[in-house]
């Protein structure tokens, strides 16, 4: 049973509500998400969000690179192998939503294999990029098939991680009353390639705080880049539906503890398209610290299933001599705080973050951002893609949007 202490620590947020009869609240409680999107594009509020939504679509005109740490791409980090994943169930899965739906909404759903799309997804509520099927739009068979694709994918510890997001985000649609624009199925998803068992393919799943990229190629996957995130990141009303839900605390705790041990300080941040390594070395750690940094690791890589996992979790750690940990923040309990773990095969990210739908104005520790990335063009799939015999290149980054 929780204590009073920590009721009262999970209703911190609640000092920070927003005034719902504000014109941006009252708007917003009338549109649905399309709506919602059109105003926003349109009218340019808030503008350092609209400002943001510009430059992506200035960015999503670059060919892809991938994130590095110097700007140059370093070769032969990934290689085809089998990781176990159950692909005849995924393919199932897959076919069995396709099985649901009408033309119309098969020609929404799918993309080519090499479609720009991949690129354009987002975190913010607002629908910026509206490809794929919206889950609250679909009828209740068709959701429970995309969610079942979802299921067959993650391991059971990241589908429940991913619904737990989801569910969270219904609850912030509620305490804001704009249920149409925030709630728990308000989710794209999007289908690239066609499913199969033997040639390569994948898929979007992404909207408020939980954005999936998938890749799959045989027994083979990728699940990047990714992000979740959670304003607040509890369900503490007891009478609201998925009461005590609570997301990305292990996250937190252990980052927290391995600062703690640390007895070094890290450098400044800074993260743009070139992310320099700053911080501690890990394989420089004494074997306790690493042994939280592994912790860490297995938080951020929870979303694939376990024999994945394990594989995925080996290669990183053979990297540790090149793997640097960054904080910035205090490292008390309350203190609000980011870090990152970065090597040349993964970036890992947590950060509190000031209010975007509560009004705290300093980053908190109820509003929190986590994402994966697979450096030097691990993301997507596409270090992976030239490996695989008769996939055509080149188009995925170029070209015309669909």
């Amino acid at each position: 049973m929780a204590s009073e202490e920590q009721h009262s620590g999970d209703a911190a947020y609640r000092q920070y509500l927003p005034d719902l009869t504000t014109p941006r609240f009252t708007t917003m409680q009338t549109q649905d998400a399309h709506e919602y999107a059109k105003a926003f594009k349109e009218g340019g509020v808030p503008p350092w969000l609209h400002g943001l939504y510009l430059h992506w679509q200035k960015l999503y005109q670059e060919p892809f690179k991938g994130i590095t740490n110097d700007g140059r791409v370093r070769p032969d980090l990934f290689r085809l192998q089998d990781e176990g994943m159950p692909i005849t169930a995924i393919v199932s899965a897959a076919n069995t939503l396709l099985s649901h739906l009408t033309p119309s909404q098969h020609a929404l759903l799918t993309h080519h294999i090499d479609s720009p799309e991949w690129r354009t997804w987002s975190n913010p509520e607002f629908l910026l990029s509206p490809k794929g099927l919206r889950l609250d739009t679909l009828p209740a068979p068709t959701r429970t098939a995309a969610l079942a694709l979802l299921s067959a994918t993650l391991s059971p510890e990241g589908y429940a991680k991913a619904l737990a997001a989801m569910r969270i985000n219904g609850f912030l649609g509620t305490l804001v009353r704009a249920p149409r624009v925030l709630n728990e199925h308000s989710y794209n998803l999007a289908l690239f390639g066609t499913p199969s068992a033997t040639q390569p393919w994948g898929f979007s799943f992404y909207g408020h705080h939980l954005c999936l990229n998938v890749f799959l190629h045989q027994t083979q996957v990728v699940i990047a880049p990714w992000f979740t995130g959670a304003e607040p990141n509890v369900v503490d009303d007891p009478a609201a539906a998925h009461a005590g839900t609570r997301i990305l605390q292990e996250e937190e705790r252990l980052g927290l503890r391995l600062m703690q041990a640390l007895r070094h300080l890290c450098g400044a941040y800074r993260d743009n398209r070139v992310v320099p390594y700053e911080g501690v070395v890990v394989g420089e750690m004494e074997e306790g610290e690493k042994e939280l940094v592994r912790g860490i690791l297995r938080e951020y890589l929870l979303y694939l299933p376990e024999r994945a996992r394990e594989i995925r979790m080996g290669e990183v750690e053979r990297w540790f001599g090149e793997t640097y940990f960054c904080w910035i923040g205090g490292y008390g309990e309350d203190d609000a705080f980011y870090y990152r773990i970065q090597s040349p095969v993964v970036i890992v990210e947590f950060d509190h973050h000031s209010g975007v739908f509560l009004t705290n104005k300093e980053p908190a520790k109820f509003h929190i951002h986590t994402l994966l990335r697979m450096p030097n063009g691990g993301d997507y799939g596409m270090a992976l893609r030239p490996l695989i015999p008769g996939i055509e290149q080149e188009y995925l980054w170029e070209g015309e949007r669909e």
